[in-house]
């Protein structure tokens, strides 16, 4: 079974992925930031990361950064809604640090299923 670690600061958002992911048959480990994912990663082996970009304590740029020297075989789905004072694009750059998709925040659960199946099965 593919096993999904989602690090994200809003547990709602949290709370609907594991739900979606875990109707779709995936294993789904969760953390509310990078430095939490992280030490989940070190605890189990983790296929696929979905990590929120803009987060307090460790964001999504460091954890991606770190992932790619910790863990070279884990795929990096990126997600963002942009900043609170307005729409920052940050996805661009986490694809530049190593994340192998991105998902713009609001997505719809058909759209984030999609992603995790390309990266799962390599597409």
């Amino acid at each position: 079974m593919t096993r999904i670690l989602v690090i994200d600061d809003e547990a709602s958002v949290r709370d609907m992925m594991r739900q979606t992911l875990e109707r779709a048959g995936y294993e789904v480990v969760e953390a509310g930031d990078g430095k939490q994912g992280m030490a989940q990663l070190r605890q189990q082996p983790i296929d696929l990361v979905i990590t929120d970009i803009l987060m307090p304590e460790q964001e999504g740029i460091e954890t991606i950064h770190m992932l790619r020297k910790e863990f070279p075989h884990v795929k990096i789905l990126a997600i963002s809604g942009g900043g609170k004072k307005g729409k920052l694009d940050v996805l661009p750059v986490a694809r530049t640090f190593g994340a192998h998709n991105t998902l713009a925040k609001p997505f719809e659960r058909k759209d984030l299923l999609d992603a995790v199946s390309a990266l799962v099965s390599g597409e």
